[in-house]
């Protein structure tokens, strides 16, 4: 293995073990350590990779340092790029499932697992207000962002439908397409794209001829997840809960929620909750045998594709970024985010706050409501710690997380 090669281990094996903090801690970490410190991109490199990430369906941190592999390396470098960026917290992941998968029920459990739901409450409020800023510039943002929370929140429309609406909106108020588009860099041949796409979907076709139907649809729907998942993982939460409660009934409400606040604890990218996901899932239906393969199943289908998205797209980078209408799109796209977002933070807060929700329905639209009877009063003092450790304060996630476990323990003590 040449020195190069190594090189690039020990720095994307160290991004990978501190990349705590959700995205933007993650992009400000690896910005630090491959512009500032070992210069191997430029801020121009850097800043455009990361637009062109943007574009793409997926993790976008996870994606641009698979990016930044490939540019230094080829695809070895992306693949070691990317997969040690996923890897230590994908192990954490799953230890923390298994175990709350035997002892979540405990009520030891449960008083720690309220702190930190009060703390990923903040830490969703803080990043909706930070993306409301950017994003919100205009009436048309507006618009969007309130017609994707009536969409989801009111009338419960399934969340590619509300992202694919919101790119047309957004391509056909762009400006025409310019004349002066660079050619592609060393496009992927076709073949090699077929090979990848048959390295992702293998799984699903062994698993149709053996007649797992559980898994097969577990795989199937996360391989469906991985293709729409624009906008971040916060968009893709609502519409994973959406989906795995109360559509297919592999978890319940409660578990869900735990599955987001125990991925925020770990490092790696936040899209990490959908192997948490199947490892409950299929703890569920077979045990631990069982929950295992589940989770490694979710693993392969959710991050396998970004290599694909990357390797096959990476070339395109300059012919993609100077086309308007598709720039307009991921506008678009950013805005409806924002209602999707709201959407994901008032339902983590009712669920959070209260022990029992009322599902109201209209005619085609349906609401959830608050059983004001069933206040858990111990979540509002928790989440107002939390509010000013991360606010007024600035400290981390990760002190903030352990802050308010331990406070929410002593609690349930008293």
């Amino acid at each position: 293995m040449t020195y190069e090669l190594l090189s690039l281990i020990r720095a994307f094996g160290k991004i990978g073990v501190l990349s705590f903090g959700g995205p933007a801690a993650q992009i400000a970490l690896m910005h630090r350590e491959l512009v500032e410190t070992r210069r191997w991109l430029s801020e121009e490199q850097f800043l455009r990779a990361l637009s062109f990430c943007m574009l793409l369906p997926g993790p976008e941190a996870m994606q641009l340092a698979t990016y930044a592999g490939w540019r230094l390396r080829g695809v070895p470098g992306g693949l070691i790029a990317g997969t040690l960026f996923v890897l230590p917290g994908a192990l954490v992941i799953a230890t923390l499932a298994l175990v709350y998968a035997q002892f979540g029920t405990r009520p030891e459990t449960t008083s720690v697992l309220l702190g930190i739901k009060a703390c990923v409450l903040v830490i969703v409020a803080m990043a909706l207000r930070k993306l409301a800023r950017k994003a919100l510039a205009d009436r048309i943002a507006y618009l969007l962002a309130s017609g994707s929370f009536v969409a989801l929140f009111v009338f419960d429309l399934p969340f590619p439908v509300i992202i694919a609406t919101a790119a047309l909106i957004g391509a056909l108020r762009s400006l025409p397409i310019r004349s002066d588009i660079p050619a592609p860099q060393r496009p992927m041949r076709p073949r090699t794209i077929g090979a990848w796409l048959i390295i992702w979907l293998s799984p699903l076709a062994a698993l149709w001829v053996s007649g797992q139907s559980f898994l097969f649809e577990l795989g199937a729907f996360f391989a469906k997840l991985a293709v729409v998942t624009f906008g971040g993982a916060y968009a893709v939460l609502a519409y994973l809960a959406q989906e795995v409660v109360t559509q297919r009934n592999w978890l319940e409400t409660g578990q869900m929620i735990d599955a987001l606040g125990l991925a925020e604890t770990t490092p790696g990218p936040l899209i990490l909750v959908t192997q948490f996901v199947g490892h409950l899932a299929g703890f569920g239906v077979g045990g631990i045998g069982f929950a295992v393969i589940a989770g490694v199943l979710t693993l392969w289908m959710t991050f396998v594709p970004c290599f694909l998205w990357i390797f096959a797209g990476a070339p395109y980078l300059e012919n993609l970024l100077a086309r308007p209408r598709i720039a307009g799109a991921l506008k678009a796209i950013t805005a409806a985010v924002v209602g999707v977002i709201a959407n994901l933070s008032l339902w983590f807060a009712l669920h959070v706050m209260f022990e029992r929700v009322i599902h109201l329905r209209f005619g085609p639209a349906s609401l959830i409501w608050p059983d004001v009877t069933s206040l858990v009063w111990a979540a509002i003092p928790l989440t107002v710690l939390c509010a000013l450790l991360m606010g007024p304060l600035r400290r981390g996630i990760p002190l903030t997380l352990v802050a308010c476990a331990t406070t929410s323990w002593a609690f349930s003590l008293i």
